[in-house]
């Protein structure tokens, strides 16, 4: 995400990095794919006022990333997954149900998905919409 990015109350939004989250989940076209669970990776970059929480120093005040780990494993551990494109939109819209999180970008990784290849991966941007 770059300087163009959401302005919270005039100011830019800050961010929270979850890096290299590994799990497991059913994905894939193929059956041999989903007949066993498959290795993912996510990064995923929050983008929040975190203004109260830097002054406060209280995890009220801030995203707790615990619970948006928590919540990512349980609904991807949970369901199953054709395409990285849709397992994508899925975590960006549970990270979107957290009250401060504006705007996400999730890179999910599925190693081992394309010989030769380390990895294949799936990059979104999703933003809270206003109903203001």
């Amino acid at each position: 995400m770059d300087s163009d990015a959401p302005r919270g109350r005039g100011r830019p939004l800050e961010r929270i990095h979850i890096r290299d989250l590994r799990l497991r989940c059913r994905i894939g076209v193929n059956e041999g794919e989903r007949a066993k669970l498959q290795d993912v990776v996510l990064n995923l970059v929050l983008e929040a006022d975190l203004e109260a929480a830097a002054q406060s120093d209280c995890i009220a005040d801030t995203v707790n990333y615990k619970t948006v780990r928590g919540r990512v494993m349980q609904s991807l551990e949970e369901s199953s997954f054709r395409l990285l494109e849709r397992l994508a939109a899925q975590v960006a819209a549970v990270c979107l149900e957290m009250p401060r999180v504006r705007r996400v970008k999730v890179i999910a990784d599925k190693p081992g998905a394309l010989r030769y290849a380390r990895s294949v991966a799936v990059e979104l941007v999703r933003e809270r919409e206003e109903t203001e």
